[in-house]
């Protein structure tokens, strides 16, 4: 009897702890993976940070690209693109997006790809002509290191998509940290890269489990909104950072799932403390172990229909500065402003008008009434957390930055106000400085697409 009795409560406690069993065919889901190494075969110049005047010397940890191709019963598409990468302008983003919607039948506005920003990654160019000291050889190979890192993006999407299971979906979220606002405020030298405690930073880890129909997990997607800056302009190894040293940890506590990092909006925040490998390997075991405790814990299940909208706002710039604070500017050492000032003038010698906006991308997931998650593009500071939580709400909300376009830094306009190095300008594209009502331009945008595809957005929200 007492044989019995154990067997009974050890087969009660399999079940207790034990992901529920789905039947294949009542799956609310289907997905595929694929994953690719992207580490640069030869050195090529580092990107993340202007003191840097020479290729890379050593590789410390592998670069990693990674797609999820999600289908809901009615078979409608999405697929989802993680690199350790410092991120992808438009110029390249927008035909790669339309290169993998056309290999995998993805819809191009399903498709999204997102880097986790690391600052010990290769540059990333399609422009075969040297600038900021490189050589004719250097932006030779930073060009062919980029088509083929896009070939291989769009091989593993075509991977991911020819071979969908069976799978469910849920989520919850956690928190870490080493998330440090980087705003610092000074007597002499107004806000600098700094470190403040008290300055506001969004420390959540939204993490989404997807599981096959025994309960086997074969993905976890996590989150942070810290820069991946543990390592300075002094380093010349090739490294994924904290987010990388966080999938690896997760991928070998989970032996065959595939973890994804999805970056947050960590346009004024650092970790902390920075400057080792073993402070980055450190940060990356926080957000393993975070992670792998609210795997443990009763995670919200994720139904569909899935709907995806995807749209561009047109943000307004600033007036440019006049000619002669652009040459001033230009002639400038360090940072990206001189490469913004340098362009505006061009354009101005070649006697184009400077623009007045920038379109920036947008895209917003549903998940049936269970999650939302927002994807915006360029480095977004993190006011934008609280004002898209009061615009749409702040439950079953995911909020992603460095998506589709990295264009430049999305201050608020508090930053703009304060100064700092937030607001130096968009670096790619935009040429400009953007206006204070970017931000609201940017949320009204973005709460248009969520009830595009069905959110249900708060009474008197604007």
């Amino acid at each position: 009897m007492h044989i019995v009795i154990r067997s009974l409560t050890i087969a009660l406690l399999i079940v207790t702890v034990s992901p529920p069993f789905i039947r294949a065919q009542d799956a609310e889901w289907k997905i595929g993976l694929a994953r690719t190494k992207i580490t640069p075969p030869q050195p090529v110049f580092m990107a993340g940070y202007a003191s840097r005047n020479k290729p890379y010397e050593s590789i410390h940890d592998d670069l990693y690209a990674k797609a999820l191709v999600l289908e809901d019963k009615a078979g409608t598409r999405a697929a989802l693109i993680t690199t350790d990468l410092i991120g992808f302008a438009a110029e390249i983003a927008r035909p790669l997006r339309e290169r993998i919607a056309e290999k995998t039948g993805v819809p191009v506005k399903s498709v999204l790809i997102n880097s986790s920003h690391t600052h010990t990654g290769p540059t990333l160019s399609l422009d075969p002509t040297p600038r900021e000291g490189k050589s004719q050889a250097d932006a030779t190979r930073t060009v062919e290191y980029t088509n083929m890192l896009c070939t291989k993006i769009v091989e593993i999407a075509a991977e991911a998509s020819g071979k969908l299971q069976p799978a469910k979906l849920s989520w919850n979220t956690g928190v870490v940290h080493f998330v440090m606002n980087r705003r610092e405020s000074t007597t002499e030298r107004g806000v600098i890269l700094g470190v403040n405690p008290r300055g506001f930073a969004d420390r959540s880890v939204p993490v989404l489990r997807i599981d096959d129909p025994s309960g086997k997990m074969l993905v976890v997607v996590c989150g942070a909104a810290s820069h991946n800056t543990t390592l300075g302009g002094e380093v010349y190894d090739i490294s994924a950072d904290y987010a990388g040293h966080a999938q690896r940890q997760i991928e070998e506590q989970h032996p065959g799932a595939q973890a994804m990092f999805v970056l947050g909006c960590a346009g004024d925040a650092n970790p902390y403390p920075r400057g080792t490998h073993e402070i980055s390997l450190t940060h990356g075991k926080e957000l393993a172990r975070e992670v792998e405790r609210v795997l443990t814990t009763k995670l919200q299940p994720v139904r569909g229909p899935l709907k995806t909208a995807f749209g561009e706002a047109s943000l307004p710039l600033a007036a440019p500065p006049s000619r002669e604070e652009l040459e001033k500017r230009a002639a400038a050492k360090g940072g990206a402003m001189p490469w913004v000032a340098q362009q505006m003038l061009a354009k101005l010698q070649r006697g184009e008008k400077l623009p007045t906006t920038y379109e920036c991308p947008l895209a917003v997931w549903q998940f049936g009434d269970d999650l939302t998650l927002v994807a915006l593009s360029g480095e977004v500071v993190s006011d934008y957390v609280r004002m898209l939580e009061d615009a749409l709400g702040p439950n079953r909300l995911w909020i992603a930055a460095y998506s589709n376009d990295v264009y430049g830094y999305l201050p608020s306009a508090r930053v703009l106000r304060e100064g700092g190095y937030e607001t130096r300008g968009l670096y790619s594209g935009g040429i400009g400085l953007l206006a204070p009502d970017a931000q609201d331009v940017l949320v009204a945008k973005v709460r248009e697409l969520a009830q595009a595809v069905g959110r249900k957005l708060p009474s008197g929200a604007q």
